[in-house]
């Protein structure tokens, strides 16, 4: 059967995740109708161990960097549309069907899903930054954020080879326009935020410096509408308190990223399935 998706998922130590993702990814699947490519990126875990299994092809690599993943991966596919998918975030069948729908819709060279958050285990102080958070980008959210993007072999030749970004989905979804990049309603992506704030404020600090490098390459980070905050309010969408912890955490990551400058690495996010909640 000839894949009518290719699927890359870069996974950098995730063997803790990986197997029951991919099982969700397969599940009601025929054979051969997704081309799955893992590749287990400078991994010291049993993360190709994991990911092996019928209808998925494991890479490994010793050099360390998700965008070098994502080549590497890409490099592999067989098929378009591509599905760029992150290790930890949960994407099932339904939802790959929907969003390579969408992607043969004319026009459109990109997609990505809705995404849904598992706050399972989640800290009361997080809980909240992570409401005001959502609200506030949600009216502009399109690829970047959900754990997930979808390109068109069209697309696909506007974005790779991807460079050497911090924001990988950030580049491509600066790299389109208008209706050259659609929302799926239809599909939906589960993503586990942080679960502590010293977790949410490493994840902000490399968003910031992403965001910076982005800009030096001419494209430029979605910006929040002035007043959105205080509108979240009148509309009691959020609390007092809510937006309290939220204002109180982005000083932090904003003077964090002052502090720390343009050092960061790509790695896994471990604050988001361990760690006690904050």
């Amino acid at each position: 059967m000839k894949p009518t998706v290719s699927v890359v998922i870069p996974a950098h130590d995730e063997a803790g995740v990986i197997a029951a993702n991919l099982d969700t990814l397969l599940a009601g699947t025929g054979p051969g109708e997704f081309d799955v490519i893992v590749v287990a990126n400078a991994c010291t875990d049993g993360t190709a161990r994991a990911a092996a299994r019928p209808g998925v092809r494991v890479l490994e690599t010793s050099r360390p960097g998700k965008v070098e993943a994502l080549r590497l991966g890409d490099d592999a596919c067989r098929a378009f549309p591509r599905v760029y998918l992150d290790a930890d975030v949960r994407l099932d069948a339904k939802s790959v069907r929907a969003l390579a729908g969408a992607a043969s819709r004319p026009g459109v060279l990109a997609c990505a899903p809705v995404p849904e958050w598992d706050l399972a285990g989640t800290g009361r102080v997080v809980r909240r930054v992570h409401r005001v958070h959502d609200r506030l980008i949600a009216p502009s959210r399109a690829l970047a954020g959900v754990g997930v993007y979808v390109l068109t072999e069209e697309g696909h030749r506007r974005v790779f080879p991807l460079p050497d970004v911090i924001s990988d989905d950030g580049y491509v979804d600066g790299s389109f326009t208008g209706d050259e990049r659609v929302v799926v309603t239809e599909a939906r992506s589960v993503v586990r935020p942080a679960r502590t704030v010293r977790a949410h404020l490493a994840r902000r600090v490399r968003v910031r410096q992403g965001n910076r490098q982005l800009a030096r390459l001419g494209l430029q980070a979605r910006s929040l509408r002035a007043g959105a905050l205080r509108d979240l309010l009148a509309a009691r969408e959020v609390s007092a308190l809510d937006a309290a912890c939220y204002l109180a955490v982005l000083a932090a990551d904003r003077a964090l990223t002052l502090l720390r400058g343009g050092k960061t690495t790509w790695g896994t996010d471990t604050g988001t399935r361990s760690g006690q909640p904050a």
